[in-house]
């Protein structure tokens, strides 16, 4: 069956480890299981305007708002171990790593892939692959830049990638469309892999 999880990051500035909300969905079995959804604090609590335009997000939400360090535990019980998708992953998997290395934390090891190229394999036809055209595409009604909207839009995809195809595992998903799924591994995240 499905099993997986699939995580959002909105950022404060264009700093990579600027993160100001997380979201992870977690998928059992083909089916949404659990969710989990936070701000976060970024450092000294600055914004850029563009920023806050794109998500809605300020730094008066976030003045009362753990830092990432202090979420950390709990976010990494949410990934630890798992596949986790993202749409665009190499943001999501690069803020994750910027946060990581900033508060000189231990990552969990992982797996991940990204459903950018899961959508391009199955639905070549869209006009592009940005979550909101493939949210659309598949009728989901969700709030865009929203952390768990976006997250729960993200775990859809393979959903709906793997009913089309007629694969209900996910490994076996990326063996028929040919994507990569990587390791993150359990190391300071500031060092290379």
């Amino acid at each position: 069956m499905m099993n997986f999880a699939a995580i959002d990051f909105e950022t404060a500035t264009s700093a990579r480890n600027s993160a100001c909300s997380v979201a992870v969905v977690e998928v059992r079995d083909g089916q949404l299981y659990d969710s989990y959804y936070t701000l976060i604090q970024p450092p000294e609590n600055y914004y850029n305007y563009f920023n806050t335009q794109i998500h809605g997000i300020t730094r008066e939400d976030t003045a009362t708002a753990p830092d990432f360090a202090a979420i950390w535990p709990e976010l990494a019980e949410h990934l630890a171990g798992r596949i986790v998708v993202a749409h665009n992953a190499r943001f999501d998997m690069g803020v994750l790593r910027a946060c990581l290395q900033t508060a000189d934390l231990r990552a969990p090891s992982f797996a991940y892939a990204d459903t950018v190229t899961i959508a391009r394999r199955v639905w070549p036809e869209l006009p592009n692959h940005k979550l909101d055209t493939v949210g659309d595409f598949l009728h989901i009604d969700f709030h865009h830049h929203n952390a768990l909207d976006d997250a729960r839009t993200c775990a859809a995809i393979p959903l709906y990638a793997g009913r089309q195809i007629a694969v209900d595992d996910f490994r076996t998903l990326a063996e028929r469309l040919g994507f990569r799924i990587y390791p993150f591994g359990s190391r300071r995240a500031g060092i290379p892999r």
